[in-house]
């Protein structure tokens, strides 16, 4: 019995619990330093533990397309601003981090077709109530219903990976959770989509347009899938961080005790490393340009968490077989500009200054238009202050295709003291059918932004992250079973 111990321990060490056919990996590069980034280094530390080196490269500020935006003397969101009460994730890295939440601010909205206001709040919720059964009859109740019960097979997710569950597309990903319906919700529009759910064309030109534009700064073309999540941003009980909602990246970050050295990448490139024992081993080698010039390095696995194709993160894969295709340049440019002034209510048809009380504008499918919202903001430092926010001097986020030009601006505000202007590619350009990136580009290169594609979104990275460390830790053991699992809703319903 005595002798059976040493044998039992050393199959416990061989095969014990679940992943131990091999070493851990010696060292994980991570491409990009944003919450995609960020959540995929502090999902690997908790996978791989303390004992794995762990790079995060950032070419800028850490981030990412959470970025915000100086005036005079404070901050401003410039990119994603709001997140869901349903944004578990995010709920949870706040908790970890210690971070404290504040409701967004919420102020009356009218949506703008070019010509007059074709719907606008009250502060009366009753008044609201009956304006949108006069306009729309039950659209909105039905909406919220339908937007509802995508948001419930969503959540699947969260159970998912919870149980340590990956999937190695992000197609097969959204069939989990929805089954064909989602899948087929990346081949058709919004549009399309609430057309045959029954929406009427008024409520989806006038409500579910609107909305679109203010989120992605596309009409009722882009996608179902994307449409739906837009829309749930529609409902109450919003939320963001004080201070910023970056703070959640630099927290992760600090948290995962990855070391961040800023420099680009520029290649990947597979290579073969005879070991001691004579078994070669698989590593790549990731070149980057520092400050100090050209480094190159090694790593077991690498995940880039940042979007691939020429404007973006443009990486060159040597000799790679098969080779990893091009990424097209399909992000949608978009215009933040955050005014600090008086805004001209007559460019909206108010002859009587006085009488206007809209903080948020939101705009319908014109040609004639330049902006496709416009909004009053809270900085960053001070999201939970009591109060309405002044609408006479504010400071206004106005999201437009293009840089406004003076005379536009001129248009919009009767006076302003100051203008800041950051430009980017916030976000993809939908036009389904969708066809979602590979996640695994090599045997163990993963790409996170291929979700993208189906929905944008603070969240959206952050469970593309969490299911990229578990697929990579998977993959390392040779761990099977937890890798596209079919009817795991039903299947998990039965474990306690």
């Amino acid at each position: 019995m005595a002798a059976l111990i040493p044998l039992l321990l050393l199959l416990l060490t061989v095969t014990g619990p679940g992943h131990a056919q091999r070493d851990r990996p010696g060292s994980i590069a991570v491409v990009g330093g944003g919450i995609g980034g960020a959540a995929t280094a502090f999902f690997l530390r908790q996978r791989f533990g303390t004992g794995v080196r762990l790079h995060v490269l950032e070419r800028g500020v850490l981030g990412g397309r959470l970025a915000t935006l100086q005036v005079e003397g404070g901050s401003y969101e410039a990119g994603g601003s709001v997140l869901h009460p349903l944004n578990l994730h995010m709920k949870h890295f706040v908790k970890e981090l210690g971070l404290s939440v504040a409701p967004v601010h919420s102020t009356l909205m009218g949506v703008y077709n070019g010509e007059e206001f074709v719907f606008e709040e009250s502060s009366w919720y009753l008044i609201n109530l009956l304006k949108l059964l006069w306009h729309y009859g039950l659209n909105p109740l039905r909406m919220y219903m339908w937007v509802e019960d995508i948001l419930d097979k969503f959540m699947r997710i969260y159970r998912y990976q919870t149980h340590d569950y990956a999937f190695s597309s992000n197609e097969r990903l959204l069939h989990a959770l929805g089954g064909n319906d989602f899948t087929q919700m990346l081949n058709q529009t919004i549009d399309e989509a609430m057309q045959r759910a029954g929406f009427s064309h008024k409520f989806i030109k006038e409500v579910v347009c609107p909305v679109m534009r203010v989120n992605y700064g596309q009409g009722v073309n882009i996608n179902a899938f994307v449409g739906a999540t837009s829309l749930a941003a529609v409902e109450s009980g919003l939320w963001s961080i004080k201070g910023g909602n970056k703070l959640v990246c630099t927290g992760l970050l600090s948290s995962s005790k990855a070391e961040v050295i800023p420099g680009m990448v520029l290649s990947i490139e597979p290579k073969i490393r005879p070991t001691r024992t004579g078994d070669p081993v698989k590593l790549y080698q990731v070149t980057y340009n520092t400050s100090s010039g050209l480094t190159a390095d090694t790593y077991d696995i690498v995940i880039i968490a940042a979007p691939l194709g020429r404007k973006m993160a443009n990486i060159t894969f040597k000799n790679f077989d098969p080779p990893v295709p091009e990424f097209p340049n399909n992000y949608h440019q978009t215009v933040t500009t955050l005014v600090h002034g008086r805004l001209n209510a007559s460019f909206f048809g108010y002859q009587d200054p006085s009488a206007f009380s809209l903080g948020a504008i939101f705009t319908t499918e014109n040609p004639k238009l330049f902006i496709n919202s416009i909004e009053v903001v809270s900085p960053v430092e001070d999201v939970s202050a009591e109060g309405k926010l002044p609408l006479q001097s504010a400071v206004w986020k106005v999201f437009s295709k293009e840089v406004l030009t003076k005379e536009q601006l001129h248009l919009l505000f009767s006076s302003y003291d100051s203008v800041t202007v950051k430009t980017w590619l916030a976000y993809p350009h939908y036009s389904p059918p969708e066809k979602c990136p590979p996640i695994i580009l090599h045997d163990r290169v993963y790409y996170l932004n291929g979700i993208e594609r189906a929905a944008s979104a603070m969240e959206m990275s952050a469970i593309a992250a969490k299911n990229a460390a578990l697929l990579a830790y998977h993959q390392w053991y040779g761990i099977a079973d937890r890798i596209d699992q079919e009817d795991l809703h039903e299947k998990l319903k039965t474990e306690l």
